[in-house]
């Protein structure tokens, strides 16, 4: 039995997936389903149930989950004390937000990896709704988020900054500032999907407004977004960084009433100690962006 192998079977025990499970592990489905296979053989029983939509664990194997997510959190607590003069080692999985415009992970990690060269870095986009999940679950060390971010649950958060709402229109269209008239409910919306960041901040404005709002256009990242506003394929709802951007020239803004901001934090696991790794990114992050652990 390798350590590898127990790793291997949390992933899968926690994705409910072979496929999920070896994306994020960075093997092949092949090699993962081999070591599967050979945990199962040295210890002479079935560990996984499989059906055509997921993977769950056997009773023996519910018992081997929680033994191996201690062995494994064990493993990592050594290997923090495993440092020596070249520094932290050990491994950082991060996750991010696209396009969030006040922190951006590839400077960050490319600083990170010049201080901490033994780290092994995962990094992972996903929309803010999905990485608080991850972090609270335990399956990434931290994230950069952004939102109405709520505090609670099993997330802890590490504040960096918030920023007003801006209503963002093509070059023709002009709002008047200071007020969302309810005449915009008629107005056709450019947005990201639900769970990202900006898009759960627009949808709680509308809602204190009491204004419905109907999104036409549903998009994945803000670039793409900026381009069909300013072809005129309808208005948006966007941090006020949104508007700064050079692909957002020549559009018009004006801020959006009212007390909903977009808020940017690291998040963290709200109860267990983050790893050296962890603690070290939060010291860079740190030096390069004023956070503080205070609840917004």
């Amino acid at each position: 039995m390798e350590l590898r192998h127990l790793r291997h079977f949390v992933a899968v025990c926690e994705e409910e997936h072979f496929t999920r499970a070896a994306e994020y592990l960075g093997i092949t489905q092949s090699g993962l389903s081999a070591s599967i296979r050979a945990l199962e053989r040295d210890l002479d029983a079935q560990l996984l149930l499989r059906t055509t939509r997921r993977v769950y664990p056997t009773p023996t194997g519910h018992v081997l989950l929680a033994e191996a997510q201690r062995i494994l959190a064990a493993t990592e607590r050594l290997r923090e004390l495993a440092t020596d003069d070249h520094g932290v080692r050990g491994a950082l999985s991060l996750g991010t937000e696209q396009c969030m415009g006040v922190v951006e992970a590839a400077p960050l990690l490319h600083e990170y990896r010049e201080r901490h060269p033994n780290v092994a870095i995962n990094l992972q986009q996903a929309a803010t709704g999905q990485l608080l999940e991850l972090v609270g679950t335990g399956r990434i060390d931290a994230a950069l988020v952004a939102g109405p971010l709520d505090a609670g649950g099993d997330v802890r958060l590490l504040r960096i900054t918030e920023e007003p709402l801006m209503l963002l229109t093509a070059a023709d269209r002009l709002v008047p500032e200071g007020a969302i008239p309810s005449a915009l409910g008629e107005e056709e919306y450019v947005d990201l999907h639900p769970g990202w960041g900006a898009r759960d901040c627009a949808d709680r404005a509308f809602a204190d407004f009491g204004i419905a709002r109907r999104v036409a256009l549903q998009v994945n990242d803000v670039y793409t977004l900026l381009d069909l506003v300013g072809r005129g394929m309808g208005v948006a709802v966007v941090p006020r960084p949104v508007t700064r951007k050079p692909q957002a020239e020549g559009l018009r803004s004006v801020a959006v009433p009212g007390p909903t901001r977009w808020r940017v934090a690291l998040a963290l696991p709200g109860a267990a100690r983050p790893s050296a790794a962890t603690r070290a990114f939060v010291k860079l992050l740190g030096e390069n962006h004023p956070i503080d652990d205070s609840h917004f």
